[in-house]
């Protein structure tokens, strides 16, 4: 399968933080979710692939690489940002005549049924709207130059259940044609679990893991067990341990081979956040 974005060993340092060797890559016609704790690097990392500051490693978009061909590629990317904003005095119809003259395929048509579907008044100035309305206007921008790729940092913060179920079924569409990816970087990891392909999972700068969703939730799990069960488990057999009042909370890497191996215990489904939580304050 084609990737549309690969990293390797992309390195950032700052005076208290640090990308260490980030990789991975995303295949064309894929969505992954980008997942970790505040200040763990995703935002660096976006930033580094928008070639927004500088780094050490390689990034390839479309098979170019990002410092060389940057015209080229930013031409194809719809990027909304945690930190994104517009000036608050424009409304929406002097957005889509600016960015007329800067990308080649930016559809007025495409941008105003977007504003219409998410009920964007196009003459009613941005210091009007509420940050769930802002939001859905910068994904309206992202997507009315019919990009190659997407780049979210946090795209459905702010609005509520329902405005995001709307914006989640906007995602899917744009991915049905197989032509085109989108790297989503989320705390709401509900989201990721409906629509998501891959999940990255970087933490203090350093990827902990990349994998296809479905077999990290078909195949992590979480074992929940007593102090004297918990005693007779191999080390190797769990990657992440939390005691509570109640016991033990261990994370399994494989949950049937340990099934079959402890054929005693009890093991739950594992969310994403429980993943995030075990991974991150979990013993070993």
């Amino acid at each position: 399968m084609q990737n549309i974005l690969e990293i390797k060993n992309l390195c950032k340092k700052y005076d208290n933080f640090e990308l260490k060797d980030v990789s991975f890559s995303l295949p064309k016609g894929a969505i992954m979710g980008f997942i970790g704790e505040n200040g763990a690097g995703k935002t660096t990392t976006i930033k580094a692939i928008l070639d927004i500051i500088k780094y050490q490693g390689e990034i390839t978009i479309f098979g170019l690489d990002n410092r060389q061909y940057d015209r080229e590629i930013k031409e194809d990317i719809g990027v909304v940002l945690d930190d994104m904003f517009f000036p608050e005095i424009i409304t929406p119809n002097d957005i889509s005549y600016s960015l007329m003259s800067i990308y080649k395929n930016w559809d007025s048509k495409l941008f105003n049924d977007y504003l219409k579907e998410f009920e964007l008044l196009p003459n009613k100035q941005i210091k009007t709207f509420s940050k769930g309305m802002r939001k859905k206007l910068e994904i309206a921008v992202a997507l009315s130059h019919h990009p190659k790729l997407l780049i979210l940092d946090e795209p459905t913060s702010g609005l509520d259940p329902i405005a995001r179920n709307e914006i989640i079924d906007i995602f899917q569409k744009y991915i049905e044609n197989e032509e085109c990816s989108i790297l989503l970087s989320s705390h709401i990891t509900t989201d990721l679990e409906h629509i998501a392909d891959y999940i990255t999972f970087i933490n203090n700068g350093q990827i902990l893991l990349s994998k296809t969703k479905d077999e990290l939730l078909d195949k992590y799990g979480i074992v929940k067990c007593s102090e004297k069960e918990f005693k007779n488990m191999a080390k190797g057999d769990y990657l992440k341990y939390r005691k509570n009042k109640y016991g033990y909370e261990v994370l399994v890497e494989d949950k049937r081979a340990f099934k079959k191996k402890y054929n005693s215990e009890v093991i739950d489904k594992m969310t994403l956040d429980d993943l995030m939580v075990l991974m991150i304050k979990g013993a070993e």
